[in-house]
C-alpha cells in the first residue's frame, strides 16, 4: 500500500516538474522548438488543453491555466491516495 502511494507521489512530482519546465520554456521560444521542448509539449499539452479551453488568458496575454492545472493535478494525486487508503 505504501509503495503504491509512493509511486503516485513520484509520478505527481515528475509530471508537475514537467509542467513547470514547459511553462518556463514558453519564455524562450527557441528552447520550445528543440527536441526536449517538443517532447515536453507532446506530454504536457494534452493535459493543459482542457484547462486552456475553460480559462481564457487574462488581458489576452497572461495564461493562468497551467497554474490551475498544477493544483488540479495535486488534488487528483491526493484524491487517489485517499481512495486507496479508504479501500485498503
Amino acid at each position: 500500500m505504501d509503495q503504491i502511494e509512493s509511486y503516485i507521489g513520484i509520478l505527481y512530482r515528475i509530471y508537475s516538474y514537467m509542467i513547470i519546465i514547459y511553462v518556463l520554456m514558453s519564455w524562450l521560444p527557441s528552447v520550445r522548438e528543440s527536441f526536449v521542448g517538443e517532447l515536453l509539449g507532446k506530454l504536457v499539452e494534452p493535459y493543459l488543453r482542457p484547462f486552456r479551453r475553460l480559462i481564457p488568458p487574462i488581458g489576452g496575454m497572461l495564461d493562468i491555466s497551467p497554474i490551475v492545472a498544477y493544483f488540479a493535478l495535486g488534488f487528483v494525486a491526493q484524491g487517489l491516495i485517499a481512495v486507496l487508503r479508504f479501500l485498503f
